[in-house]
């Protein structure tokens, strides 16, 4: 039999995991011939790590989600580091709960619109780039000041994005926002949160008001996967977040790629799937313990 690499399965439903829950998962495993070893809690009845040989990983993910539908299953390499050097996260329904350029668009009354051309894009159906202008330039004209009042009505934090990043940055790792979106969005979100570097497209605008365009060069899919690789940081100990077809490329080269609450394309492209959660699974997955979280 080809040898596979040990695994740490870690099962992440806070308040709501139980042992039998951890029994179960040993069940699955042993049913896709795999072997399920120690169980160890993260912290009792929130998050346990399951130590598993002789399954790959992808195997054990599919096993685990089809038969533990409540509960986010992170599934890595057992001789990876564990707690990341880089997180490099997405921003636009990954770090905050909305697109802001479908809220934009609200003020112009060309929401649905924008937000139909925003999920095809994100579901991996159109050209991101010719997308992105498509978009910018439906909203040509509208008074720039509707950003502030956008961001002040309709930007929200998605939950535990400060508690991942500051608990991350406390224990020494960098941070980088990057995101599609726009600068003056992404500036103040990536502040807010805690995040030590920030990369977004900026919107151009003429007398006061949006031109209709977008500065080049843009911050696309592979960018994002460029500004991954230039960190500087081995992959091994690199975390990236997304939740689009566009963040696909960075979620693959990182050393544990995760989808959150994601496009399907995005979704199987990760290494792993937060469903339930917030964005707290991430510092679970990394073997975090509540009492060590920051923010």
């Amino acid at each position: 039999m080809e040898s596979v690499t040990p695994l740490i399965v870690t099962l992440v439903a806070e308040g709501a995991l139980s042992s039998g829950d951890a029994a179960t998962a040993s069940d699955v495993v042993r049913a896709a011939c795999g072997e399920p070893g120690l169980a160890e809690w993260i912290d009792a009845g929130d998050a346990i790590d399951l130590h598993v040989t002789d399954i790959a990983a992808p195997a054990a993910r599919a096993a685990l989600e089809a038969a533990l539908p409540g509960i986010d299953i992170i599934v890595q390499p057992a001789d990876a580091p564990r707690r990341k050097a880089l997180i490099i996260a997405d921003m636009d329904s990954t770090m905050i709960t909305v697109e802001c350029i479908d809220e934009l668009a609200d003020y112009a009354g060309l929401k649905a619109e924008v937000a139909a051309v925003t999920e095809a894009a994100m579901r991996g159906e159109l050209d991101f780039e010719a997308a992105l202008d498509a978009r910018v330039a439906l909203l040509k004209g509208l008074d720039a000041a509707v950003i502030d009042r956008c961001r002040a009505e309709r930007v929200r934090l998605m939950p535990g994005a400060q508690t991942l990043v500051r608990t991350m940055a406390a224990h020494g790792a960098h941070s980088i926002l990057i995101s599609g979106g726009f600068t003056a969005f992404a500036r103040p979100v990536a502040a807010e949160i805690g995040f030590a570097e920030v990369h977004a497209n900026t919107l151009l605008v003429a007398d006061g008001r949006l031109s209709g365009s977008v500065a080049r060069p843009i911050v696309d899919a592979a960018a994002k996967r460029a500004r991954l690789l230039g960190a500087g940081i081995a992959l091994p100990a690199t975390l990236a977040v997304g939740d689009g077809a566009n963040d696909i490329p960075m979620i693959a080269a990182a050393g544990l790629g995760i989808a959150y609450h994601a496009k399907p394309k995005a979704a199987a492209a990760a290494d792993a799937a937060v469903r339930i959660g917030d964005l707290t699974v991430l510092l679970r997955a990394q073997g975090y313990r509540r009492a060590d979280w920051a923010g």
